[in-house]
């Protein structure tokens, strides 16, 4: 009886892996694809980099779904002349202040795919309003990281 080999292809931990589920509203990924964006986790999310710049988080998820949507990064000092081009945009409840950095796109506005896309629009053009670049993490010990 002459031995069975695997396929090179399929190996036993790739098939009990489980499979990563596709980032939510990818028409924003799709935008901005000139720019090379980079997505990471983040919290209930996919963070969204361009260059050292997160710019945006997206969200879908059954909790919170008032949520949901594009969230940016921006400051407080940009709030309102940002929500003059984006009219439905809010605050976000789950992050548990009543205001904070990130400012939300909702998803279930009626305007929600242009107001997304005009976002973009205005990272592709560097607009200084959005976008942080985040602080380094510290150790768990609570030292600064270490420089190279």
């Amino acid at each position: 009886m002459a031995k069975r080999t695997r396929s090179p292809l399929v190996h036993a931990d790739l098939l009990s892996a489980p499979r990563r589920k596709r980032p939510p509203f990818p028409f924003v990924l799709e935008a901005l694809d000139s720019a090379a964006p980079v997505m990471r986790p983040l919290f209930s999310c996919v963070a969204v980099y361009i260059g050292p710049r997160i710019v945006f988080a997206l969200r879908d998820r059954s909790t919170h779904v008032s949520d949901n949507g594009v969230w940016i990064a921006t400051t407080q000092e940009h709030h309102a002349s940002l929500l003059r081009e984006f009219p439905h945009m809010r605050s976000i409840g789950v992050l548990g202040k009543p205001v904070t950095g990130w400012q939300l796109l909702p998803a279930d506005a009626p305007d929600f795919e242009s107001a997304a896309l005009h976002a973009c629009e205005l990272v592709l053009r560097h607009d200084s309003r959005i976008g942080k670049i985040p602080a380094a993490k510290r150790s768990k010990s609570g030292s600064p990281p270490k420089t190279r």
